[in-house]
């Protein structure tokens, strides 16, 4: 039985007083009781779609042109068009009948607002319930999607909670009425796989216990294959490929979902290079041979190969020793005469970093890695222990000396968004660095070299003068990496520098990075939470727990050889398809 009809729905959006169209003749189906996935890159019009069926689209900058959202009752009868229901109708429908969990939990959730009063609103509004019901029921919703202490969660305001704990907040939000379709709206990009499969596992429990129906929109095929029953594929507004997950992923019939399937970083093999989107919409293969075999097997590195490249790599003396590393934060204290204390972020590290190497740093939120990374350059003052870095201990050095030796060792943080100056053109934040470490004698000399790393990175000279709104996700990590290069740095900290990006992004960013390596022979600390990534890119990998290292050596080895349970589990979380 139906619940939700989208029938040849065209959407066109107002930007810069020009009208762009962005979903072209939609139509599919959700029936009772199904998980049905929607897959695609930024811009396929995933969200917009969810966004269109909520109707929190502003009729100020939509226009459609055509098509029907049909909303039927459970007794299978017509009850609206969403497209034409006024506002008073759709706030009855709208967590009541229909819930979302939107994209990022950080600001979705008001950050002034306890979390169980603002679910305690989204009930009462809807309910019946007086103050006291309504405070029992979310701390039974919080129950369900196991969040730990939830008397404690009801009263903790969200910046209090980590990431995960934030995304159960919004699943309980969303369920929170007893909806009967719950759209989530990639609940779990940028999340640990451990985390995430937490998260999956959760929405798939709920879903069968309450007998509601799913839309699960994703950017990453692998994970829709751990939760959907069917699966539609989105391509610029267009339904390119919909069918079972199975046959969806055994036979993808569309260049573009053979795409998607083929960039995520494979498991079973090791590649030089990740085929990309575009290498499948414009390539043509030889009679008998796939587009993926032939794209994948071109590129593979044998065990030879790797073996002859370590013997050479490690051969030398360390590029960088870290010795006894230690990390200590104080904890706020709740009241006056509490006794302080204190977290161990980073325990008596030891690790040493080989030129020409991408050592690669993998473990779950919280564990320590983004500290370590910023440790090593200071750019967080570790409480004790020593970074050598060519024989200078990096600890000892003053701030003049500290400055001279940062120009060799560069980080691209973590989120492309914040990490660059809104207020300034691209040029300027490139030109910048140089300015500060006096490379070239003018500005002339200056924009030149700017735009040549610009056309490196694979943008082009008109974006210098460009400001970081005017770019999408995978072109501001991009404009990130050529800002590290700008002062021709030694050592690059990659800081989770791909995992908010869509998998095709993603491939085209890994690329770059391991070809910019090859060229002007970078060392990389590559950070990552998702090992799958870290795999593909590292040739030792180092997993850490609780501040510890403890687990090192081989990517490969340890992909196919866990040590400790904690890198088992790790392994065993990664979307894996079908």
């Amino acid at each position: 039985m139906n619940l939700l009809t989208i029938a040849d729905l065209n959407l066109r959006l107002k930007s810069d007083d020009e009208w762009k169209p962005v979903l072209k003749g939609i139509s599919f189906d959700i029936q009772k009781g199904e998980i049905l996935g929607i897959v695609g890159e930024s811009g396929s019009g995933k969200s917009v779609t969810a966004l269109s069926i909520m109707k929190l689209i502003p009729e100020k900058i939509a226009q459609w042109e055509n098509g029907k959202i049909l909303f039927w009752n459970q007794n299978g009868e017509q009850e609206v068009d969403i497209i034409h229901c006024d506002d008073s109708k759709m706030r009855k429908i709208r967590g009541a009948r229909i819930g979302m969990i939107f994209q990022e939990p950080m600001t979705s959730l008001n950050p002034v607002i306890k979390c169980g009063e603002q679910i305690m609103e989204a009930i009462r509004l809807h309910t019946s319930l007086t103050r006291k019901e309504a405070k029992k029921r979310v701390i039974d919703l919080f129950n369900e999607v196991k969040l730990p202490r939830p008397d404690k969660v009801f009263d903790s305001y969200p910046h209090e909670l980590s990431g995960g704990q934030k995304q159960r907040v919004m699943i309980a939000m969303a369920i929170s009425c007893d909806p009967d379709i719950l759209i989530a709206d990639e609940p779990t990009t940028a999340l640990d796989v451990t985390v995430q499969k937490g998260i999956l596992e959760l929405i798939k429990k709920i879903q069968e216990k309450n007998g509601m129906s799913v839309i699960f929109i994703t950017h990453d095929l692998g994970v829709v294959a751990e939760i959907a029953d069917r699966v539609l594929v989105l391509y610029k507004g267009e339904i390119v490929e919909q069918g079972t997950v199975t046959s969806l992923f055994k036979n993808p019939q569309h260049p573009y979902t053979q795409g998607l399937l083929a960039c995520r970083p494979p498991l079973n093999v090791r590649l030089k290079v990740l085929p990309t989107v575009d290498d499948f919409m414009t390539y043509t293969p030889s009679e008998g041979e796939t587009l993926m075999e032939a794209l994948i097997q071109k590129q593979i590195v044998t065990k030879e190969e790797r073996v002859f490249t370590h013997q050479k790599l490690y051969a030398d003396k360390p590029f960088i020793q870290i010795v006894q590393l230690n990390k200590i934060y104080p904890i706020r204290k709740k009241n006056l005469f509490e006794k302080r204390a204190y977290v161990n972020a980073l325990q008596d590290i030891n690790l040493d970093i080989y030129e020409g190497e991408t050592l690669g740093l993998v473990g779950e939120s919280g564990c320590g890695k983004t500290t370590l990374g910023r440790s090593m350059i200071r750019l967080i003052e570790p409480t004790s222990g020593h970074v050598f870095y060519q024989g200078k201990d990096i600890r000892t050095l003053n701030t003049s000396e500290l400055r001279a030796i940062r120009k060799d060792l560069q980080i691209i943080l973590q989120d492309p968004y914040s990490s660059l100056n809104q207020r300034l053109t691209i040029g300027d934040m490139i030109m910048e660095p140089m300015k500060v470490h006096h490379i070239f004698g003018n500005d002339t000399e200056r924009r030149k070299k700017a735009i040549q790393l610009l056309e490196r990175v694979g943008l082009q000279e008109y974006h210098l003068y460009r400001y970081p709104h005017e770019f999408s996700g995978g072109q501001r990590q991009r404009i990130s990496i050529a800002r590290a290069l700008a002062v021709n740095p030694k050592f690059i900290i990659c800081d989770e520098s791909v995992s908010a990006l869509d998998v095709s992004v993603q491939a085209h960013v890994l690329n770059l990075l391991n070809e910019l390596k090859h060229d002007f022979g970078f060392t990389y600390l590559f950070i990552s939470h998702d090992l799958s990534v870290v795999k593909f890119m590292s040739d030792r990998m180092a997993v850490m727990q609780s501040g510890k290292i403890v687990e090192l050596d081989d990517a490969d080895t340890i992909y196919f050889n866990p040590q400790t349970p904690y890198t088992q589990t790790l392994i065993a979380s990664i979307p894996k398809g079908i």
